[in-house]
């Protein structure tokens, strides 16, 4: 299987205690590659954008102040069948459901505050690649 890409956030409650290379240490221990990255503050215009799909959901308005409350890290990472391979390593949502040794079951305070994000398919990982970063900025 060829090489493929996908998004991931590395969320505030993450960067709020300096585990961004412990984040990205277990990516890149799955085999996934980090092509792009950039540490941003999201403005509240970008994440209402970006969670727009989940705008009539009662936890909208609450996931949008969540995610602009502090420092993400975007990223695009890369590897054989990267979104199913980030989405193993990222373990499920509900970090008490979640594998032992997965990112979740290690770093995440809630199912809210649960450190990271990554698309859910290949379809959704390219526009959110492209929600963030300009072709130039992938250097893989």
């Amino acid at each position: 299987m060829a090489a493929t890409r996908t998004f991931s956030i590395i969320k505030p409650d993450a960067t709020r205690r300096n585990l961004t290379g412990a984040v990205t240490k277990k990516l890149e221990d799955a085999g996934l590659r980090v092509v792009a990255s950039k540490r941003i503050l999201m403005s509240r215009e970008q994440a209402e954008g970006f969670y727009g799909v989940h705008r009539e959901r009662p936890f909208f308005n609450d996931l949008c102040s969540f995610m602009t409350s502090g420092p993400v890290v975007v990223q695009v990472l890369e590897g054989e069948d990267a979104v199913r391979r980030n989405r193993e390593v990222m373990g499920a949502t509900n970090p008490e459901q979640a594998d032992e040794g997965t990112i979740r079951k290690e770093f995440a305070e809630s199912i809210e505050a649960n450190s990271v994000h990554g698309s859910d398919s290949d379809e959704n990982a390219k526009i959110e690649i492209d929600y963030f970063f300009k072709p130039e900025e992938i250097v893989g």
